[in-house]
């Protein structure tokens, strides 16, 4: 992957400052997040995915994201304990961040151009988007916030089968 993307800086949700290149893998999947969105009950599917996966090489990764329907008004602690407490939440989260705008995260910056939406669109919709990162080629998939995590296990098991 471009050096870019694994150097750019992220803020886990208990404060310790990361790159994407700390998380090493074969696949790392990067979704924006809510507690109080429709898509929510999705935590348990991106859990399962990081559950099965993970000692293959996958990382999942979650950034909260304030920006839909205000669903996600909770502070750090208040958000990881939601995910824990209801769906068993173990993948890394992130402090929360914009994914659209002027002040939209650098990450989301980078993936957004990688893997532009429908037409070529540079916004995030909605919350639950899932970008999935081929660490090599530095190639990257966007999924729509309605594609279920389950849905990405044939391109994660590509991924992960090289």
């Amino acid at each position: 992957m471009a050096a870019s993307l694994l150097d750019i800086p992220c803020v886990t949700i208990t404060g310790e400052h990361k790159k994407l290149g700390d998380f090493p893998g074969k696949a790392v999947l990067v979704v924006n997040t809510a507690s109080q969105c429709g898509f929510t009950p999705q935590y348990a599917g991106l859990e399962q995915l990081w559950q099965r996966y993970r000692d293959r090489g996958l990382m999942v990764l979650g950034f909260p994201c304030n920006q839909f329907g205000k669903q996600e008004p909770g502070e750090a602690r208040d958000i990881a304990q939601f995910c824990q407490r209801n769906f068993g939440v173990s993948f890394a989260l992130f402090r929360k961040v914009e994914v659209n705008g002027p002040g939209t995260h650098p990450l989301f910056a980078e993936l957004k151009q990688r893997a532009p939406g429908i037409l070529g669109s540079q916004k995030i919709k909605w919350n639950f988007t899932k970008f999935l990162l081929d660490p090599v080629s530095g190639q990257v998939v966007r999924y729509a916030p309605t594609t279920k995590p389950q849905a990405l296990e044939a391109d994660i098991e590509r991924l992960l089968s090289r």
